[in-house]
């Protein structure tokens, strides 16, 4: 059960290891690009290039679908960035349903535990696989690998690291899940509030807030690039406002200090912007309507307004 290129390869690490696949859940086919036409997710496209049965339910407890699902009598359920299941749905096979989550549980429970861990400054992370129950990302794990969290990493790079460890965390679940040598862990005793959290994210949390550390601002950043990105607005030469997507900063190579969210233009190539502390350096942008590039194409063509700060 998944959507995205996450849970592909998931699902290709299960049949290369020699399971059999009686059956693929996935999302409805939905309208994309200029025409809206209907786009199959990248995991439907997977399994018709397999030839597995595949099943597309608008709602999981719809009762043809239950009964479809039934039928494949399957043992267990790989669950992959998906939606939030029915007890109907998880409770079916005989050896439960199984979830890869995409952090070291129990923190970062919720829809975005990537984005978050980068946001928030994290060194480490990792994958857990876990079982399904009632609430959201609580149930007892099984086993849990982690991964390192560069300064160079931003969420693209770690979704992949974290999509091949996931799969192979899959496997070595479900084999010994097999083997019935499986020692369950609760986390259902701990505190919640204690938790760092990983909620979705809107566009308010997409927002760079200037008046924060350069290493936050840099954190955020990184932490929402490539997808869905963080963005702030600026102004062009006549004063206009104009909407920014930045994908990358760094901190600036400079000690002269800005102050928040004000903008500076060096030798006609590096753009800086100010924080609490220090300047960071945007080095990869879009502006609104526009292509992403690297900053120093931009200032060839676009000349932003310096007496105006970023807001």
């Amino acid at each position: 059960m998944g959507t995205p290129d996450f849970a592909v390869e998931t699902l290709d690490a299960l049949i290369n290891a020699g399971h059999q696949i009686v059956g693929v859940i996935t999302m409805p086919d939905k309208p994309a690009g200029r025409g809206q036409q209907l786009r199959p997710s990248p995991v439907k496209i997977y399994a018709q290039e397999k030839g597995l049965k595949i099943l597309q339910p608008e709602k999981l407890k719809n009762e043809t679908f239950i009964e479809e699902l039934r039928s494949l009598n399957a043992d267990i359920q790989v669950v992959v960035a998906f939606r939030m299941l029915p007890e109907v749905v998880w409770s079916m096979p005989k050896h439960g349903t199984i979830n890869i989550h995409a952090s070291l549980l129990p923190d970062y429970r919720g829809a975005a535990p990537i984005n978050w861990a980068i946001i928030n400054g994290e060194k480490q992370t990792g994958v857990t696989s876990f079982l399904l129950r009632h609430d959201i990302d609580t149930g007892d794990i099984i086993f849990q690998e982690t991964a390192d969290i560069l300064d160079s990493d931003d969420a693209g790079s770690i979704h992949d690291k974290l999509m091949h460890l996931g799969a192979a965390l899959a496997v070595k679940t479900v084999e010994a899940i097999e083997r019935g040598s499986v020692n369950f862990r609760r986390q259902n005793d701990i505190d919640p509030d204690t938790l760092k959290k990983a909620p979705k994210i809107f566009k308010e949390d997409m927002k760079i807030n200037w008046d924060r550390p350069s290493s936050d601002v840099i954190n955020l950043i990184r932490g929402l690039s490539p997808y869905p990105t963080a963005w702030t607005t600026l102004a062009d030469e006549k004063g206009n406002d104009v909407s920014a997507k930045i994908f990358k900063a760094q901190k600036a190579n400079t000690q002269e200090r800005l102050e928040a969210g004000q903008l500076k233009v060096i030798d006609g190539k590096h753009l800086l912007i100010g924080t609490s502390d220090f300047p960071v350096e945007i080095c990869d942008i879009q502006l609104s309507g526009k292509k992403r590039m690297a900053t120093n194409a931009l200032l060839c063509g676009f000349h932003p307004n310096e007496s105006v700060k970023c807001h």
